[in-house]
């Protein structure tokens, strides 16, 4: 079960989270959006978009440090193990708060507003869930761990974080996570399998960037009431009680 869970498991869901989204841009590219629904509603969208997009940034680079950029690493750099929890607990929690928050308006928004609801597909649904199942497991680690002490002295830096590299290495260690709190273990499973159900949901938007933007051509608007002269034409345009040129070229 130690194999399956910690080595089988993320390969999977990693080929899944690749597969999917060649799969995806390949057959669906109509598809490859969000469906903005701004349109039908803009007041909790304003306020719960920015707090769950921002949290989630900060909660991104804080796993991207504390997961990728080994121990020993900011120990080089002179930051201490107290200084480095410090500031990944103050980090963590304000970022996490921030994505929590975002997260529960965005949840409401859809579900009160009924176009909004009405766009929100099976796999959308089953993803706020186990995205809402992450969000919450990491903070309550960041929480249980850093300030109430729970789980005694565990180090993930010391645990999870060589076990995620691992998995890049073709190296696995899945002991790293066996002797891992729960919570932890929880966590890394449920990000895992959000990894896998991506590709199928809105989250396909975050790998979209409007690159195409800095190099298209401009897009020149012209009026459809400009006079003879003021625009490219040379004719002006025909007034609205002005019968029609071919009705009066065939009385001639």
């Amino acid at each position: 079960m130690t194999t399956f869970l910690w080595v089988i498991v993320p390969y999977i869901c990693l080929a899944i989270f690749v597969g999917g989204h060649f799969w995806r841009y390949r057959y669906d590219k109509f598809g490859w959006t969000t469906r903005s629904s701004q349109l039908y509603e803009s007041r909790l969208l304003r306020w719960g978009s920015p707090l769950f997009h921002f949290g989630m940034l900060g909660v991104v680079a804080g796993h991207v440090i504390g997961l990728l950029i080994p121990q020993s690493w900011t120990d080089a750099f002179g930051i201490t193990r107290t200084a480095y929890h410090l500031i990944a607990l103050i980090g963590g929690i304000i970022a996490g708060i921030a994505a929590v928050v975002g997260l529960a308006i965005l949840i409401y928004r859809r579900r009160i507003t009924g176009p909004v609801f009405s766009a929100t597909t099976k796999m959308d649904k089953v993803m706020y869930l186990f995205l809402a199942l992450v969000i919450a497991l990491g903070m309550w680690n960041t929480f249980a761990s850093g300030v109430f002490g729970l789980g005694g002295e565990y180090n993930y830096r010391d645990g999870v974080s060589p076990w995620f590299r691992s998995i890049f290495y073709f190296q696995p260690d899945p002991a790293l996570m066996a002797d891992a709190p729960i919570g932890f273990q929880l966590h890394a499973l449920f990000a895992f399998i959000l990894f896998a159900l991506w590709p199928f949901t809105r989250l396909v938007h975050v790998f979209s960037a409007p690159i195409g933007y800095l190099t298209r051509p401009y897009i020149v608007y012209r009026s459809a009431n400009q006079r003879a002269g003021q625009g490219t034409g040379t004719r002006a345009p025909q007034r609205g009680w002005d019968k029609p040129e071919l009705q009066r070229s065939e009385r001639r």
